[in-house]
């Protein structure tokens, strides 16, 4: 069995950031939004009952709160700690005093939250070898290692990666659905529409944010029809209908991740009460009722009350502002990331403004991928612009979506090189290696921090 020599390269890559990342989440304590995600997540699996922390969707807190409920990880379910989160004021508060028990009255701190944290360190190792197999297919295998260097070099991501966060399972679901919908413009038959839908799912089932997704898709359509792609049949009559069954087979792919959605909080949901004003105490056929509607009230309720509390005060530079300002994210990107990573950020889109200057034909995306590219760069355009116009900055790790998308953008940066006469490829080629190597040095060096 032959094994292509970039797949080694690429193992390599993915263990030694499951080596760096994993190694420095041993050595970190709980994060304040862990306390409550894992004591939520593992009572999900183990109650299924989304009473605590249903302001972030469940995705996330089930993965981590699986291998805890296997191997027999204790909370008292009879304790005060639980019956207080009957209702939604009392258990956004309860959740963090219910979160402390499981992690340091209950069961060991340290091997709890080294078990909660292996299957977000596995999600942030898969994402990676996603984006190493979409960005070959972008630009071949030098184009998936400069990715997969650049995302496994990335300090957000080696910081937050095996973190019980949302971050990392929203960014590996936006590339996933963003891909699935490129899959889905180009041929939307059945298999392509299922692959979306569960793409889609996963990422509202992640967090509240991946509603920026349908912002990103419906800016993705309308450019189809300002700016053509190639595949596009040229006669009006002939694209409209073409667009009509893309348009009916996205429609689909929704509805189907929408039920997706609604199975889990069903399931998950089972045993909650339910607190739905008006359905309790009322009879079965009303209880019924009210359990048919508790996965989108709960969704609901989750969503309404991060946009209620999305308004947060910002800190940079010495300065407190009382609200989200435009600059925060930019600013971050350039102190939080590598020089080698932002280096080849400017070597790409230097390479790609030249060839076009040079009114050449940049034929570096192969021509069956123009869709899935204008998907991936039409929507980093619009999560950026949200993140820019938002008023929620407290992290980078609320900036992962663009940061993703950023290193897939790279991918084309060895096809770019190739194209330039000898001499400037010479160099071109010595200077991205150069930057690659100060990214995955710096990573080493810095270890555990």
């Amino acid at each position: 069995m032959h094994i292509r020599p970039s797949v080694v390269a690429a193992a390599a890559l993915l263990l030694m950031m499951f080596v760096l990342a994993g190694g420095a989440a041993l050595r970190e304590s709980v994060t304040i939004d862990e306390v409550a995600h894992i004591g939520a997540g593992l009572s999900y699996v183990q109650k299924l009952d989304l009473r605590y922390n249903d302001e972030h969707p469940p995705l996330a807190k089930v993965l981590a709160g699986l291998p805890l409920a296997m191997r027999g990880t204790r909370a008292d379910y009879s304790s005060t700690q639980w019956t207080i989160g009957r209702s939604f004021f009392p258990a956004f508060v309860g959740e963090w005093v219910f979160g402390d028990w499981v992690l340091g009255r209950w069961n060991n701190p340290q091997s709890t939250l080294m078990w909660a944290r292996l299957p977000m360190l596995l999600l942030t190792l898969l994402l990676g070898w996603v984006l190493f197999v979409l960005g070959s297919r972008l630009g071949g295998d030098w184009g998936g290692l400069l990715c997969l260097a650049a995302y496994t070099s990335m300090p957000a991501f080696l910081a937050f990666g095996p973190l019980v966060l949302t971050d990392m399972a929203i960014a590996l679901f936006t590339v996933l659905t963003l891909w699935t919908l490129g899959e889905l413009w180009q041929n939307p038959d059945r298999r392509n529409t299922r692959w979306f839908a569960l793409a889609l799912a996963g990422a509202l089932l992640s967090k509240f944010s991946s509603g920026i997704l349908f912002v990103a898709m419906l800016t993705f359509v309308l450019s189809t029809r300002w700016w053509a792609l190639a595949v596009q049949p040229a006669d009006k009559a002939a694209a409209r209908a073409w667009r009509k069954l893309r348009w009916r087979a996205l429609r689909k792919g929704t509805l189907l991740a929408a039920v997706v959605v609604y199975a889990v909080y069903f399931v998950f949901s089972w045993n909650q009460p339910v607190d739905i004003p008006g359905f309790a105490g009322h009879g079965p056929l009303v209880a019924l009722a009210g359990r048919l509607l508790m996965p989108p009230w709960l969704f609901l309720r989750g969503l309404g009350w991060v946009l209620l509390t999305a308004v947060r005060p910002s800190f940079l530079f010495g300065h407190q502002y009382p609200y989200g300002i435009w600059f925060y994210f930019p600013v971050l990107l350039v102190l939080k990331s590598l020089p080698g990573f932002l280096g080849l950020l400017v070597m790409t889109l230097a390479l790609s403004l030249w060839r076009t200057w040079k009114s050449r034909a940049v034929a570096v995306i192969p021509a069956e991928l123009a869709t899935h590219w204008r998907a991936i760069w039409v929507s980093l355009l619009v999560f950026t612009g949200i993140c820019l116009i938002g008023t929620m900055d407290i992290s980078i790790r609320h900036f992962s979506v663009p940061l993703v998308l950023l290193t897939m953008l790279m991918a084309p940066l060895p096809r770019l090189i190739e194209r330039c006469a000898r001499r400037p490829a010479w160099t071109a080629a010595v200077v991205a290696v150069v930057l690659v190597a100060s990214c995955l040095t710096t990573a080493v060096r810095q270890y555990p921090y």
